[in-house]
Parts: structure tokens; sequence; C-alpha cells
């Protein structure tokens, strides 16, 4: 008589809803930054609310050598985070950037960025803050943190388990870029140097077009 063997079957595991996150220095900065720098700081003094109004300004449509770089690897940046996402068909889209200058003290609330499918950031200026004095342990001072958008995911963890942290924190250097969904919430901590914390921020719209979907 035959033995009824146990069919085993291979199981199959799906990592479902990711959050892809792409950190990269970008090669030049060391050349670029001070120019980019004086541009930014620049635009800082002349605008009254320059981070509050980006809506109104693209600081990457600049006819500047050192912004026609920074737009160049930018749009390489996003090429190669579309390829890691499994978008293998062209895709158009456009860049609106804006500055960001820090002062002692200066931070950005918890927000996102609606409309827009990825938001980024270039540092230009991110100041040692080594000998800051920091009275609060939650200041992390310099840094940026990302929030899990599934709220409360991590209620159901268990010690390994990967999803327990709700929060990615970065302290970016000089030269950094950080490329996320656009829907992700982030807040800046506060500068705790002397010196600025200067960056440039920028959303990535797509351009829809019937022509490049493929079937």
């Amino acid at each position: 008589m035959a033995k009824n063997n146990p069919i085993i079957t291979k199981p199959k595991f799906l990592d479902l809803w990711p959050t892809q996150f792409m950190e990269m220095s970008l090669p030049g900065h060391e050349t670029a930054n001070a120019v980019i720098a004086d541009i930014v700081l620049s635009n800082n003094a002349e605008q009254e609310n320059m981070t509050e109004n980006y809506v109104n300004q693209n600081i990457l449509n600049m006819d500047h050598p050192a912004m026609y770089w920074l737009k160049q690897c930018l749009d390489r940046a996003i090429y190669d985070y579309a390829q890691q996402s499994g978008i293998s068909y062209e895709l158009k889209w456009s860049i609106q950037g804006w500055g960001n200058v820090n002062m002692k003290g200066d931070y950005h609330n918890l927000h996102n960025h609606p409309h827009s499918w990825l938001s980024g950031t270039y540092y230009i200026n991110v100041p040692d803050q080594s000998d800051a004095e920091v009275f609060r342990s939650d200041l992390n001072p310099g840094s940026i943190s990302f929030f899990d958008p599934r709220p409360q995911a991590n209620m159901n963890s268990i010690k390994g388990d990967k999803q327990v942290d709700a929060e990615h924190r970065v302290l970016p250097k000089s030269g950094d870029l950080l490329l996320w969904p656009a829907f992700i919430h982030h807040l800046v901590h506060p500068n705790m140097s002397d010196f600025p914390r200067i960056s440039i921020s920028f959303n990535v719209i797509v351009k829809w077009d019937n022509n490049l979907i493929p079937d």
C-alpha cells in the first residue's frame, strides 16, 4: 500500500506596502556647495518668508551652473528611485525646489508634501552639533525624522520585528541627498549650532502622458 506523503509547498513571502527611502552623497558637492550656499543665503536675505513661500518660487530654475549641476543630479536620483521601485516605463516629471535656512533654534513641524509623487532634500551645510547646548533628550539637533505612514502599526510588533520602530531618524551630512514618498510625515529637529543649517528641499510632480503608460 502506497504511503500518502504530504505535499510540502514552499511558502511565498510578500513585502507589502513598503516605504522606499533613498540616501546618497552627491559626487562633486565639495565644490558646488559653497556656491549654492551663497545663492540660498542671498535669497533668504531678500525674502521675508522664503521657506513658507515655496510655491511661488523654484530655485532649481535659476540660470546658474551650480543649479544645472544640482538639477542633473536630482533627475538621475529620481530615475534610479523609479527603477528601484519597479517602474520600468518612461516617466515625465518636474521638480519644484526651494531653499531652507535654519538659524539657531529653528526647526520644522511635522508635515508632508501633498500633490507630489516624491519629496527630497539636498543638504548644503549641516553644522556640527556636538558642542551645542542641549537641555532636552528629544531635541536631536540637526536631524530629520520620518514616521511610519501606517498609524499604530508598531502596536502588534514583537522583539526583533523591524516594524517596532515607528521613527526613522537621519543626521545628514553636507552633500547628502534624501528622497522619499511625498506622503510620508517628517519633521526637522532644531539647529542648535551658531552656524546656519542650509538645504534645498524639493517636490517631484509626475506629468501624466497616456503615450508613456505601458499596455
